[in-house]
């Protein structure tokens, strides 16, 4: 009777165990993707917990190699609130998001409901359990074709894409409600995010893929016939596009440092751009990847696509100034090789 007793007993102290409310999580929304996959490695090694909620429609199960996975969809109000019911949530960052502009174009109903209002949802659900700290990952899309170069954050909000105008929606939004509602956030304005994870654990890959530097590798191993260049007549040294591309390890350390920023109780919410502060022209990226991959391929020359600014470049200084943020890995041969060496893991 005894040993039933004390069987019972141990039974009875698992099962509490296995719902023991966690503490002091962070809750990754979109963390099985790119950027937010990076951001959950190095929250983890840093000795934060976290919760990745992703629906998996472009993210990866095998990108969350750190933390509990939540497979799910922030539109599912009665998920997300129950992962908010078992866990002491400190923060929020925020990736789930939409992100191709050519798309945002052709469908721009199904970007404002998954970016905006999922974005609002998730808010709400946030204030009913008193949590007040949000990351957001934003984009240079808000400036749309800038006045000028470098971009400061106080340049003119002009997105030209229902992309840029459903990020723009929610930053507003989240203005209104650290204004009026107790929120703290940091909104964190990203140009190109390039590169991938330096132990080759995780990087880049979209479905379709539309980000520069992984197609012109896909070009260089044959999954490609060729690449083109639209456009080389822009008013650049070169004649091609330049674009300010930031290594995803920066990212992970600004969004970082973003959350370090919020958990000083009196500081304010407050917005940053991430770049690299150096621009590097289509071209450069094209002669590098075939630098770095010792080999060659067709590159094509087509004509101009509408609405691509000629250049695009951040001022990063603020983030430096108040976040103690500077990227580290800056030169482009070395992005393109942490690039190349996932690529290689994961095609070849």
């Amino acid at each position: 009777m005894k040993l039933l007793n004390i069987f019972q007993f141990r039974k009875n102290i698992n099962t509490f165990q296995n719902l023991a409310i966690c503490d002091n999580m962070i809750l990754i929304t979109g963390g099985a993707g790119y950027i937010g996959s990076h951001v959950n490695k190095l929250l983890n090694k840093s000795g934060y917990e976290t919760i990745v909620l992703d629906n998996l429609s472009k993210g990866h199960k095998s990108a969350v190699k750190w933390g509990e996975l939540v497979n799910a969809d922030l539109s599912d109000s009665e998920k997300v609130r129950e992962i908010f019911q078992n866990n002491d949530i400190e923060a929020v960052m925020h990736f789930a998001a939409f992100s191709s502009v050519a798309e945002s174009v052709e469908e721009p109903e199904k970007y404002f409901k998954n970016n905006y209002e999922n974005t609002l949802n998730l808010l709400k659900i946030m204030k009913e359990f008193r949590v007040r700290k949000f990351i957001f990952s934003s984009t240079a899309a808000l400036y749309g074709i800038p006045k000028s170069i470098p971009i400061r954050e106080d340049n003119e909000l002009k997105p030209i894409n229902p992309y840029g105008e459903s990020k723009l929606m929610v930053e507003n939004l989240l203005k209104d409600e650290s204004d009026f509602g107790g929120l703290k956030y940091v909104s964190l304005r990203y140009f190109n995010a390039a590169g991938a994870d330096l132990d080759c654990e995780i990087g880049e890959d979209h479905e379709p893929e539309t980000h520069l530097i992984p197609l012109v590798l896909d070009a260089a191993i044959g999954r490609r016939d060729s690449i083109s260049i639209f456009g080389d007549d822009y008013s650049t040294p070169d004649g091609t596009c330049v674009r300010d591309y930031i290594h995803v390890n920066d990212l992970a350390d600004a969004h970082l440092k973003a959350l370090q920023y919020l958990e000083e109780p009196f500081n304010d919410s407050n917005i940053f751009n991430l770049g690299n502060g150096s621009g590097f022209s289509v071209k450069d990226v094209v002669d590098t990847c075939k630098k770095v991959t010792g080999i060659d391929f067709n590159v094509k020359i087509e004509g101009r696509r509408p609405g691509d600014p000629d250049i695009l470049i951040a001022d990063s200084k603020k983030a430096e100034e108040i976040l103690g943020w500077k990227p580290e890995i800056t030169a482009l041969e070395d992005i393109v090789e942490s690039a190349w060496n996932w690529h290689k893991k994961i095609h070849i």
